[in-house]
């Protein structure tokens, strides 16, 4: 699966009682697939996983998939405490035709955390996991950073494809890219090198417009029925690909080996990411840098200091729908609303 580009961080809506707001996701997944982005990773920190039930969970993915694009990938957050739980979780992902399956690194007993123990739980994950595996480290959060490597040894699984990588550390990214140079895999993409998703794959898009094939002359005279259109796909050699997590670090470690994004900043302001990671790809430096430079301390001041709410507070200023996060989570101050208002009036869409 090609892990490339830009990929918001999606929120779960709640209503003011905090039960999910199911229709709310339709309208933010269709807005996003109508962006430039990859694809939407699902039930991830921003997305308030830890707060959900497990039929909640179910219940997003299965809304999220019927709503997406079939060019978007999918990346659904089924990391649980235990290698069980997140088994049961990727296996009714893989059933909705996600793509890849992206697992955070179990913290809670966290002294036990020792290199075996993690190496334990993500090859027993990857060996029965129906989809790919992508690892998560997410020590703001977890307080638990996955180390080198224990990365670099479990990249070597044919069965894990890439990592989220969230701790904002440059040189550690570069470090992944060095340690795992060596590996060599390949991902089906389509004639203008997108990702081959398992939607399209179900669904080929355009298949309503297809070549008339005739089926013979029966009694009432020529039938011509539309074939769909066989989907073109060509191989793509990509390695084990890293994503980072930290919207102030996009350029940077893109240009030390990251393939891509996934941003929580993505939530409210999808297309100015998409313009950084656009930018470099087309080699035009001066403007990736100047779009990195300005979007750097807005990111850190909504998504690392004032979290979830403002993200979803930045949201509600560009047609998306954030509302409330779910307790304890507080929503902002009067105060904090005005200040998001002022940094966001640079990033409308």
């Amino acid at each position: 699966m090609l892990l490339q580009g830009i990929f918001p961080a999606v929120t779960t809506p709640f209503y003011t009682d905090g039960a999910v707001y199911y229709k709310k996701i339709e309208h933010n997944i269709d807005r996003y697939s109508r962006t430039p982005v990859a694809g939407m990773v699902v039930l991830g920190s921003t997305g308030e996983a830890v707060m959900l039930s497990d039929e909640e969970r179910r219940e997003i993915l299965r809304v999220t998939a019927e709503v997406a694009a079939p060019d978007k990938v999918l990346i659904a957050g089924t990391g649980a405490e235990s290698v069980v739980e997140t088994l049961r979780l990727t296996e009714y992902a893989a059933k909705l035709n996600y793509d890849v399956a992206l697992v955070r690194t179990p913290h809670f007993y966290r002294p036990l955390m020792k290199p075996e123990a993690l190496l334990a739980f993500y090859r027993t994950v990857a060996d029965r996991s129906p989809l790919p595996v992508m690892l998560y480290t997410v020590p703001p959060f977890t307080a638990y950073d996955l180390p080198l490597e224990v990365i670099v040894a479990l990249a070597e699984h044919p069965n894990v494809i890439g990592i989220k990588e969230s701790s904002g550390n440059v040189e550690k990214v570069a470090a992944m890219g060095a340690g795992t140079r060596h590996i060599k895999r390949t991902a089906e993409v389509t004639e203008i090198q997108q990702a081959v998703t398992a939607r399209m794959l179900k669904a080929p898009a355009g298949s309503a417009e297809g070549e008339l094939v005739n089926l013979g002359e029966p009694a009432g005279g020529n039938v011509a029925v539309t074939a769909k259109q066989k989907l073109k796909t060509r191989s793509k050699e990509v390695g084990f690909q890293v994503l980072v997590g930290a919207a102030h670090t996009v350029l940077d470690s893109l240009q030390v080996g990251a393939s891509g994004a996934v941003v929580a900043f993505a939530a409210p302001a999808p297309t100015i990411c998409f313009e950084i990671h656009a930018a470099w790809r087309d080699n035009d430096m001066e403007l990736a840098r100047s779009k990195q430079q300005g979007i750097a301390p807005v990111a850190k001041r909504i998504v690392a200091e004032l979290g979830i709410p403002a993200i979803k507070y930045a949201m509600d200023l560009n047609g998306y729908y954030g509302g409330l996060p779910r307790l304890p989570l507080l929503p902002l101050t009067a105060a904090q609303k005005v200040e998001i208002e002022g940094h966001m009036a640079l990033f409308r869409n």
